[in-house]
């Protein structure tokens, strides 16, 4: 039997009292978690869920995940994890593309409105048969406003349960692919993509422990996204660690929970970062005392730059590892190891158990040095897209899946990241990789963060402009920046347009959103 919930059991066998997740005052051990969970798995069973069964999930980072998550995986049901910033119109097209049976749904949610009309508020949605209202006030046994509160479903619930023995190729969960090409797609991972993906995480980071000694990690990534599903939520409770949640970020309550919890691990995307390093630089905060808890930090998501590594370390003390990986990939591919020299600006070598190669238009691999696109094969790689024959047969070509990265690779096998394919910007017909710009715009003493976006232009095809959230107290113009841009790049390379901005677009898992920057620069561009 290969079934992701049995990382939970077996601590709760081993070690029933340790904690195993901490949000604010709560604390959770193994045991209850386990619990719990095989009260929900009952509870699921007795509605009539089988195994293979979707079930959706929104929930912020709150107990509430983990119990729900590894709930379903005991009954052999599939977790379909949904952001909690959609709407009820996108909930409905996830209930309906995944088929979904049952819902869960955090109080707090944009959905819940929709959610209350009942199953008649999801339209076509109509596989969906039990909804399922997780309350912000966990001990809420009432029904709120006709819809069962989670405390309902597993009321008088065994907290024991035969989990269900699935198999190494039976999905585990479908991620839904954030859409940014297309409608959102569910990449289906196996019980064996997530549970190698996690032991692998896992173990990259053991090492620098002692032995008895467990991992205390801080979970600001989002839950529902691959990142903090498997870095940090499977690969901690694998390990026998404890999550310290955090529903939302907030770098002041990061470092004063890294503090007052001794959090030893901490993983993030860039962005997340850079506010951190912002907010200690503004407030004059003890990095000293955060250094003397964290051991490691990792990030990936999106490419680090190189200036923010180095500044962040300088100040905390502590390294990043820089990792890579996509939803299809359950997310890790490549990844900084311990035992290897790291590399900063690199994304490391494969993990183990996987390949990667860097292939031209043509599907050759290219030279060290030269830019190609990413290709993965190993136990990571996704079963498929979910009822989605002619994307899974395009992604997989040749057996290999084709991630729309662009990398290099050096004489020793280190990868570096370009670029996205959909991000390359073509200016009077040469390249001109965004992340490169912003690699180096970072580097000038008044930048704090930028994006790098085309746009069309009638004669050059496409034009470079970036926005800037200046340094605090800095004093700069879009003048002395293009100029000091022009001086440091090429002429082909450095942007034409600046525009200077408190803050920029990011998804709930603290991506810059391009696409919104570079349909507001359209829109602007057209502009009479």
């Amino acid at each position: 039997m290969l079934n992701l919930s049995t990382f939970v059991e077996h601590n709760a066998r081993m070690t029933p009292d340790r904690v195993a997740v901490v949000q604010g005052e709560r604390r959770m051990t193994y045991g209850e978690l386990d619990a719990l969970a095989c009260r929900v798995a009952n509870g699921l069973r007795q509605r009539g869920l089988r195994p293979g069964d979707r079930v959706a999930l929104s929930c912020p980072n709150l107990p509430y995940f983990p119990v729900v998550y590894y709930g379903i995986l005991k009954a052999g049901c599939i977790v379909v994890p949904l952001n909690v910033l959609l709407k009820g119109a996108e909930v409905a097209y996830h209930l309906e593309d995944s088929v979904a049976a049952a819902y869960f749904c955090f109080e707090g949610t944009p959905a819940l409105p929709m959610l209350r009309e009942g199953l008649e508020g999801f339209s076509q949605a109509a596989e969906c048969r039990h909804l399922f209202v997780l309350p912000a006030d966990p001990r809420a046994t009432q029904p709120i406003e006709g819809v069962e509160p989670l405390a309902s479903l597993i009321a008088d619930q065994p907290t024991t349960f035969a989990t269900e023995p699935t198999g190494t190729d039976d999905t585990a969960v479908i991620l839904y692919t954030s859409g940014t090409t297309g409608r959102p797609k569910g990449a289906e991972l196996t019980h064996a993509n997530l549970w190698l993906n996690a032991v692998v995480t896992q173990d990259l980071v053991r090492s620098i422990y002692g032995a008895g000694e467990t991992m205390t990690t801080l979970v600001a990534l989002p839950l529902f996204h691959s990142f903090g599903q498997t870095v940090q939520m499977n690969a901690g409770l694998y390990g026998g660690g404890t999550l310290v949640l955090m529903p939302r970020f907030e770098p002041g309550a990061v470092l004063e929970t890294i503090v007052r919890e001794d959090v030893t691990h901490f993983a993030g995307v860039p962005t997340m970062y850079w506010a951190i390093l912002e907010h200690a630089r503004r407030l004059g905060a003890d990095t000293a005392e955060v250094a003397r808890h964290l051991r490691i930090c990792c990030s990936g998501g999106a490419a680090l730059p190189v200036e923010l590594l180095r500044a962040f370390e300088e100040t905390f003390g502590v390294v990043i590892l820089e990792g890579y990986g996509l939803s299809e990939t359950a997310p890790v591919a490549t990844f900084n190891q311990i035992q290897r020299p790291r590399k900063p600006g690199s994304i490391g070598l494969p993990v183990m158990g996987v390949d990667v190669r860097v292939v031209d238009a043509g599907d050759r691999d290219v030279v060290p040095g030269q830019a190609g696109e990413i290709l993965i094969r190993g136990h990571n790689v996704m079963k498929g897209y979910w009822r989605n024959p002619e994307a899974t047969a395009e992604a997989m070509r040749g057996g290999w899946f084709h991630t729309g990265d662009i990398a290099r690779r050096d004489e020793e096998g280190y990868l570096y990241i370009v670029d996205r394919v959909k991000d390359l910007i073509i200016r009077g017909g040469f390249n001109v990789y965004p992340r490169e710009v912003e690699e180096l715009m970072a580097t000038h003493p008044a930048v704090s963060l930028v994006a790098v976006v085309g746009v069309p232009h009638e004669a050059l095809g496409e034009e470079v402009v970036a926005y800037v959230v200046p340094r605090a107290g800095a004093e700069v113009t879009e003048d002395d920046l293009v100029a000091w841009c022009r001086e440091h790049m090429a002429a082909y390379k450095y942007p034409r347009h600046i525009e200077f901005r408190d803050s920029l677009p990011m998804t709930a898992t603290g991506k810059i959103l391009k696409t919104e920057l570079r349909a507001e620069a359209r829109a602007a561009a057209r502009a009479p």
